[in-house]
C-alpha cells in the first residue's frame, strides 16, 4: 500500500466509524421508544435491560454498516473534493477509478465479515433476543396492593387492605377471598399483618394477626359451615410470573432469521425432498390405477350382451331378469368412474401441499440470499459514494447524510419489494433480493465512469 492509498484510507476510518456510530443511536433510539412499553414497571435489572438492547444491536449492525459504509464514502471523496485534491491527482493523470481502490477493497472486506457476522452471530442473537422478549412479556409487574381496591393479582383470591404503609410491608384490615377450592369458599379477616416475598420470587408470604377463617362448602350449605379464630396465622400463595425467569433456549424452535445460510440450505434441502416424494407416490400410484383400469375389457362385455328374443319376454311382455345387460358391464364403468374422481381429488391435494412447500422453500430461499444481498450492500454503496461524493464537491455530514438517506430508502424500497414479490412467487427469491444491488450498483457505475 502505497502513501496515496494510505491517506484515503485514514480519509474513510474517521467517517465510516462516526456513520456508523450516527445510524446505531437513530436504530436504537428507534427500538427503545417501540419497546420501551413492554419492560417498563416489571422490575426488570438493569444487566437484563443491558443483555436486551445488546442483542438487539445485531439486526441494527447488519443494517448500519451498508448505511455507514455510504456515508463514509461521500464524506471522504466529497472533502477531497472540496479541497481540489481529486483535480491535482487527476492532473497528474491518477484516474477517479485508481483512487477509488482503497474504498472498494474496505467494502469487500466490510462485505466479507458481514457476511461472517450474519451467518455466526445474527441468528443467535435473534434467537436470544425472542427468548428474552418473550420472557419479558410474560413477567407480570411487581405486586402492590391499593389501600380499598381489591387486587386479583394472585391465582385463586382476591385482596382488599384498607391501610397500607409507604415505607413498609405492613398492613391493616385485611380480607382475603379464596375462590381456588371449587367445593369451599373461603374468607380470612384481619385486623393486621404484613406482606413480602419469597427469596426466589416464587411465592407471597402473609402474615397475618387477630383474625378469623370462615369456610362454606358449596355443596352443603346447611350443615358444612365452620369459622376458626386465630392469633397468628401465615399465608402462601404461588406468586408465578412475578419476577423475571429465564427459559430454556431448548423449547423454542427457530424461525428463518435464527437459522445460518447453511442450516436454511438443510431445510430447504429437506422440503424439497418431501415435495418431490409426494409427486413420485402420486405418479406411481396413478400408474398402478391405470394398468388395473386397462385390465377391464369393455369390448368384451358389450358384445357379450345376448340378442333379445320373443321367448326372453315375460308374461307382461319385460326382458326377464336374467336376460337384462350383464352386471359386470356397469361395475366396471363404475369402477372406472370412482378411480378417476379419486384420482383428481388426490391430485388436489397434492398440489395443494407442493404450492405449500413450494412457499416455504421460496421464504427460506429469500431468508438466504438476504443474507448475502444486504452485505454487497457495502461494495454497492462504496460504488455509489466515492462518484457521489467528487460530484457534490462538499463534504459536510449533513449533505452526505441527506443523499445517503435517499438512496437508502431507494434501495430499501427496491429490496423490500423484492421480498413481497420473491414471497409472492411473482419473482423469483433470487431476483427479489438481489435487485435492489443491481439498480444502485448502475447508478454508481454510471456516476463512476461518468465522473472518470
Amino acid at each position: 500500500m502505497n502513501i496515496l492509498d494510505r491517506y484515503i484510507s485514514k480519509s474513510l476510518i474517521g467517517p465510516f466509524i462516526f456513520a456508523l456510530s450516527v445510524v446505531i443511536f437513530i436504530f436504537l433510539f428507534q427500538f427503545l421508544i417501540k419497546s420501551l412499553d413492554q419492560f417498563v414497571g416489571k422490575g426488570l435489572s438493569i444487566w437484563l435491560i443491558i443483555q436486551l438492547i445488546t442483542l438487539n444491536l445485531a439486526w441494527m449492525l447488519t443494517l448500519a454498516v451498508p448505511m455507514a459504509m455510504l456515508v463514509s464514502s461521500l464524506m471522504a471523496y466529497g472533502s477531497l473534493a472540496s479541497g481540489n485534491e481529486i483535480t491535482i491527482m487527476k492532473a497528474s493523470g491518477i484516474s477517479l477509478v485508481r483512487l477509488m481502490i482503497p474504498l472498494i477493497v474496505f467494502s469487500f472486506i466490510m462485505f466479507y465479515l458481514m457476511i461472517r457476522f450474519n451467518n455466526d452471530v445474527l441468528p443467535e442473537a435473534n434467537h436470544r433476543a425472542r427468548i428474552l422478549l418473550y420472557d419479558i412479556s410474560k413477567t407480570k409487574p411487581t405486586f402492590i396492593l391499593e389501600a380499598g381496591k381489591f387486587s386479583d393479582d394472585l391465582n385463586g383470591v382476591q385482596i382488599l387492605v384498607k391501610k397500607t404503609f409507604p415505607n413498609s410491608n405492613n398492613i391493616e384490615g385485611v380480607y382475603i377471598y379464596s375462590y381456588s377450592d371449587p367445593e369451599n369458599r373461603t374468607l380470612i379477616t384481619a385486623k393486621s399483618g404484613d406482606i413480602s416475598f419469597s427469596t426466589d420470587f416464587k411465592k407471597v408470604i402473609m402474615n397475618l394477626n387477630e383474625g378469623e377463617i370462615h369456610q362454606l362448602n358449596s355443596k352443603d350449605v346447611s350443615s358444612k359451615y365452620r369459622s376458626i379464630k386465630f392469633e397468628r396465622h401465615r399465608l402462601t400463595f404461588d406468586a408465578e410470573g412475578f419476577g423475571f425467569q429465564n427459559s430454556n433456549e431448548n423449547t423454542f424452535s427457530r424461525g428463518d432469521r435464527e437459522l445460518s445460510a447453511g442450516a436454511m440450505n438443510l431445510v430447504v434441502d429437506s422440503l424439497m425432498n418431501t415435495r418431490d416424494n409426494l409427486d413420485n407416490k402420486f405418479r406411481e400410484a396413478l400408474l398402478k390405477d391405470i394398468k388395473s383400469l386397462q385390465s377391464i375389457n369393455f369390448r368384451d362385455t358389450i358384445i357379450k350382451k345376448p340378442l333379445i328374443q320373443p321367448a326372453d319376454l315375460n308374461s307382461e311382455g319385460r326382458i326377464k331378469s336374467d336376460k337384462t345387460r350383464p352386471v359386470n358391464y356397469y361395475d366396471s364403468l363404475s369402477t372406472m368412474i370412482r378411480v378417476l374422481i379419486n384420482k383428481k381429488n388426490e391430485f388436489n391435494n397434492i398440489e395443494a401441499q407442493s404450492q405449500q412447500l413450494e412457499k416455504q422453500i421460496d421464504s427460506y430461499d429469500v431468508e438466504i440470499y438476504k443474507k448475502y444481498s444486504i452485505p454487497f450492500a457495502c461494495v454497492v454503496f462504496a460504488l455509489l459514494g466515492a462518484p457521489l461524493g467528487y460530484r457534490v464537491k462538499k463534504g459536510g455530514f449533513g449533505i452526505a447524510a441527506g443523499l445517503s438517506l435517499l438512496f437508502f430508502l431507494l434501495y430499501w424500497v427496491c429490496l423490500i419489494g423484492g421480498e413481497k414479490l420473491a414471497d409472492r412467487a411473482l419473482v423469483s427469491p433470487l431476483s427479489g433480493m438481489w435487485i435492489a444491488n443491481i439498480i444502485i450498483g448502475c447508478i454508481g457505475l454510471y456516476l463512476m465512469f461518468k465522473s472518470s
